[in-house]
């Protein structure tokens, strides 16, 4: 059977995105993505609500979002979600969701302009869980 995961969010960047590299030299760039929902509530009141998605990008894609992205910017992200498992230093059990993307479009004051497709890894490029 067939299955697909697939997430695309238009939003503003959080914070400026985060460049590092793994062991064997890949990119991998991070940032938060911020999207407004409106809507009015029962009672007639506007309300707005705001969901914050921790995106990662790698490879030439990565090194890209992270010279054009700045706090603020408006960008579109299209990838997909990855559920991470880890331990903090406390020894609790801890869980992220991320979305992992293979395209960001500019959509802010900037130029308009597109990343370009990419980002895969071979296998011994990802970090350890």
């Amino acid at each position: 059977m067939a299955s697909l995961n697939k997430v695309m969010i238009i939003g503003n960047a959080g914070a400026d995105p985060e460049m590092r590299f793994t062991p064997k030299g890949a990119a991998v760039t991070s940032f938060t993505v911020a999207t407004n929902r409106r809507y009015m509530t029962a009672d007639g009141e506007n309300k707005e609500e705001t969901e914050w998605f921790r995106v990662v990008v790698w490879g030439k894609q990565a090194e890209s979002c992270n010279q054009f992205v700045s706090k603020g910017d408006q960008v579109y992200v299209e990838g997909r979600l990855c559920t991470r498992n880890w331990e903090g230093q406390d020894g609790q059990k801890r869980v992220s969701v991320e979305v992992v993307a293979n395209r960001v479009l500019f959509l802010g004051k900037r130029s308009a302009g597109s990343f370009p497709e990419g980002g895969e890894l071979e296998p011994g490029d990802l970090p350890a869980d």
